[in-house]
């Protein structure tokens, strides 16, 4: 099965992690953050392997995250508030989102980018 890429083309950090993985050969099946945000669903399976705390899924340098004043808000959320609310809208994910057999990747860091080269 191909890794699910998920992203925001015009994020620079997203284009920086597609150039490593197409430069690596690493076929994967992309998915638009904008058009297709992720469901309440496969959040919280993602959110249950990765073992992350639900913040870690959250932009938390984006626009709408700061304008809705989330910093103060998300510790009062239950994770299933948390987790719906990510699935409104994909501006509120951290990007880019990588899932595969070898883990859920939140953000793009090459060192563990690096793990996915056969």
């Amino acid at each position: 099965m191909k890794p699910i890429f998920i992203c925001y083309k015009r994020c620079s950090t997203c284009r920086d992690a597609m150039k490593f993985l197409d430069n690596n050969n690493i076929a994967y099946d992309y998915r638009d953050i904008m058009s297709d945000n992720p469901n309440a669903n496969e959040l919280r399976k993602w959110i249950g392997q990765s073992e992350f705390p639900i913040k870690k899924f959250f932009n938390t340098r984006g626009v709408l995250y700061r304008e809705m004043n989330l910093k103060d808000k998300l510790d009062d959320l239950s994770d299933e508030e948390a987790i719906e609310l990510l699935s409104t809208d994909g501006r509120l994910l951290k990007r880019p989102l990588l899932i595969s057999q070898e883990g859920i990747f939140v953000g793009y860091h090459k060192e563990l980018y690096e793990t996915l080269i056969p």
